[in-house]
């Protein structure tokens, strides 16, 4: 059985580049959505199940710049390329400051832009504790390696439990997990799906890294599904 094809949304408002990266990216195999500006865009990605999205940074009102932020703020970890007519050096920074995955300036090479699209793919499938040694958001800085956690260069003690539910949380960032998934691949059993288990624990880590446990910023409640790490 083939593997669904991937979803790209992109964020553009010049009709005719629209037609010509719809075509193609269609021709290669993505099924592909397109909005013409940023509150079109963000209602689809909030809506939807994207694998990716592109946007340009140039758009009516507001900017890809303010697109991206939105999303990111949101806590969905939705892999970003920015696309823009600017080539200044400051205006990738800020995109990727912000975000952004990637920049690709226009005019662009139809080629470079399929490399850059499946590139983030493959990164996005990558589990982040075999991508990279550490990880890093707001003052905690996680390595995977030596399996630590430092809070404002600070080591946390952690159990080997709760640096497994956190590792599969950041693994699994911008998604919604349940309970029941947690306790199937951290706990490694079944379980009734009204046990205070995985609460407990996410409670736990809560206290040990967010600022304000009470109003968690990365560790965060979905409301009768189960949890989803926005860092």
């Amino acid at each position: 059985m083939n593997a669904p094809s991937k979803r790209i949304l992109l964020v553009e408002d010049e009709p005719s580049l629209v037609i010509t990266l719809t075509d193609r990216l269609k021709s290669e195999g993505y099924q592909v959505r397109s909005a013409g500006d940023a509150d079109t865009a963000l209602r689809e990605i909030v809506d939807g199940t994207y694998d990716l999205a592109i946007f340009d940074v140039m758009l009516p009102g507001r900017s890809g710049f303010d697109l991206c932020q939105d999303v990111r703020q949101r806590g969905i970890g939705l892999p970003i390329l920015m696309l823009t007519a600017r080539s200044q050096v400051v205006d990738r920074v800020v995109g990727l400051k912000i975000g952004a995955d990637d920049y690709l300036t226009k005019p662009f090479e139809m080629a470079e832009l399929l490399a850059r699209i499946e590139a983030l793919l493959r990164r996005a499938r990558m589990p982040i504790a075999r991508a990279a040694a550490n990880y890093i958001f707001g003052n905690i800085e996680v390595d995977f390696r030596a399996a630590e956690v430092f809070r404002s260069g600070e080591r946390v003690p952690l159990s080997a439990l709760e640096f497994k539910l956190l590792t599969y949380l950041v693994e699994h960032r911008g998604t919604v997990v349940t309970r029941e998934e947690l306790l199937d691949h951290v706990w490694g059993y079944n379980a009734t799906p009204f046990t205070r288990t995985v609460d407990v624990h996410i409670a736990a880590l809560r206290q040990k890294l967010e600022e304000k446990p009470s109003r968690p910023q990365f560790i965060l409640t979905a409301h009768r599904l189960g949890y989803r790490f926005a860092g």
